[in-house]
Parts: C-alpha cells; structure tokens; sequence
C-alpha cells in the first residue's frame, strides 16, 4: 500500500492543533474563535494524520470546506459517491481528534453524519 503524501509540514500542523486548541480554551472567556487559517491548517493535519494511522480507500471523511480523505482498509470504491461517509464541521472533527468530544456522542448529537457498515472511526479517536 503506498503511503500518504503529506501537504501540511507536521511542525506547521502540529503548531496549528495546539493554536485550535488555544483557542478553544479561550474562546468561552473572550468570545474569540479560532483563524479561519488556524482551522484549515489543523483539519488538513488531522486528515492526513488519520490517513497515515489507517490507511485505505473504504471510508471517505470530510470536513467541509477545509478537507476529505479516504482511509481504512477494505474495498475500495471507484465511482459516485462511496459507500462509507462520514462528515462534519471543523469544530466537531478537531473536538473529536483531540479527545475533547467522544466519537459516540458526537454521533449521538448529531454531529456526525455517518453512513455505511464501516462508517465509524470509534476505534481510531482521538488521534491526539
């Protein structure tokens, strides 16, 4: 299988997360949220992330606007939309990598839209 070629720096996407969760910490004291740029650069570094730890073309993750992948091993699908998707917004996605929200309760909330037999990435959050 070959390995995912990253296109964020891991030192600029690791700075990114940490930035994200700076200022989410801070954003209930001053109502600031996160750089748009902040939130991209940490969504991209955490796709890639979860791509490099399970790598495969069954599932499809996005992250609109700022990302998608395909991960996990399995079939692999070559036309329309794939059988495996899971999506959800920025915030979501980063409060489940970095252990801040469990996978299951975000999908309970409805925070997660996932559909397909493999559609559930329980056993590889949080990546941080």
């Amino acid at each position: 299988m070959a390995i995912a070629r990253r296109r964020i720096d891991l030192e600029q996407g690791r700075a990114a997360l940490a930035a994200w969760q700076t200022a989410v910490g801070q954003e209930t004291e001053t109502g600031t949220p996160p750089s748009r740029t902040v939130l991209a650069t940490a969504v991209r570094y955490s796709l890639e992330e979860l791509t490099a730890r399970a790598p495969g073309n069954s599932v499809e993750v996005r992250v609109p606007p700022f990302g998608v992948t395909q991960c996990v091993e399995g079939p692999r699908h070559t036309r329309g939309t794939p059988p495996n998707v899971i999506e959800c917004d920025a915030a979501t996605w980063l409060a489940m990598v970095t252990g801040r929200l469990a996978w299951s309760a975000a999908v309970d909330a409805g925070r997660v839209a996932a559909s397909g037999l493999r559609a559930d990435l329980s056993e590889l959050l949080p990546l941080f």
